[in-house]
């Protein structure tokens, strides 16, 4: 789950903008889950899918 979607309940502002404590905890509390790709947008996990996918099939045409 992105930040940038997120509506805080106390305050009804963007939890990344971190307007209330309410929004600065749970910004600071998402960030503290975020793995390895949470960073990463969706489109981006795709693109760098399809990037790896690509390579790994010129890497078997090439060797072949």
């Amino acid at each position: 789950m992105t930040l940038d979607r997120l509506v805080c309940a106390n305050c009804a502002g963007p939890v990344a903008e971190g307007r209330c404590p309410t929004c600065r905890a749970s910004r600071q509390r998402l960030q503290d889950q975020r793995g390895l790709f949470g960073s990463l947008s969706p489109a981006a996990l795709i693109a760098l899918l399809v990037a790896l996918l690509a390579c790994a099939l010129i890497a078997r045409h090439a060797f072949a």
